[in-house]
């Protein structure tokens, strides 16, 4: 995916999300934006090929390796919307409010590019930002023949929790 279909998706006249660019390097910087659209749910997102890899996880993240989230990949995001805190107006593509909830950097945990373990459908590593700390995996899922549907997994490390530990108030 490409930054054509994020800006397709928009109308940067009516909203305050930014154009953004491709970087020609990348970080390896992520993001976890609470979005409250249509329904609740957080963006997870990983700089990786010079834009923001990013998935919807309408539980969110969890601390707890027996919860397998469900991840639905979306379009990439510019870098510049890691930063990005706002209201999207009414009628405009996600519209509602995001807010920066979590942020750090990661690291691979295997000796590939994070872009190309994407594209391969697998990625682990390792987060270290102000919420979410330790391994975690990103796993493609064949779930009714969707290929953008993942599960977001936690590893089982000293960073590992039994309860949730994020706002999420719903039924597992």
């Amino acid at each position: 995916m490409a930054l054509e279909g994020y800006r397709k998706k928009r109308n940067f006249s009516r909203t305050p999300e930014p154009q953004g660019i491709r970087l020609r390097k990348s970080g390896r910087r992520f993001v976890v934006q609470k979005h409250q659209a249509r329904h609740l749910h957080y963006d997870f997102r990983l700089e990786a090929g010079g834009v923001l890899k990013s998935w919807a996880i309408p539980k969110g993240p969890s601390m707890s390796p027996s919860h397998k989230r469900l991840a639905i990949q979306v379009e990439d995001h510019p870098v510049e919307y890691r930063d990005f805190e706002g209201v999207i107006s009414p009628g405009e593509y996600g519209a509602g409010t995001v807010m920066v909830w979590d942020f750090g950097t990661y690291k691979p945990l295997e000796g590939k590019d994070p872009e190309t373990m994407i594209q391969e459908g697998y990625i682990k590593f390792y987060l270290e930002g102000k919420k979410l700390k330790g391994g975690f995996s990103l796993i493609r899922t064949k779930y009714q023949g969707n290929k953008n549907s993942w599960l977001l997994i936690k590893e089982k490390d000293a960073f590992a929790r039994k309860e949730y530990d994020i706002e999420w108030k719903g039924k597992d």
